[in-house]
């Protein structure tokens, strides 16, 4: 996958986390695949979004997951 199509995806991505931002797990896991599909092709994703996959992994670990319940 071309880095330009992967940045239109995440742009997507982006876009429709501020559509629908009560679906944040939902983000949460597409935006894990699409950054490790840029570190897969040997791309550096951005640093913002790589600091924003850490704030979700906390507040998505096991601990927390109560706070936020997962879709069915």
């Amino acid at each position: 996958m071309a880095f330009e199509a992967l940045k239109a995806e995440l742009d997507l991505l982006l876009q429709t986390v501020a559509d629908a931002p009560e679906d944040r797990f939902g983000f949460y896991i597409q935006l894990k695949e699409k950054l490790n599909q840029a570190r897969a092709f040997g791309y550096t994703p951005p640093q913002d979004l790589v600091d924003l996959e850490a704030e979700l992994d906390k507040e998505f670990t096991d601990e927390n997951a109560e706070k936020f319940p997962r879709p069915s």
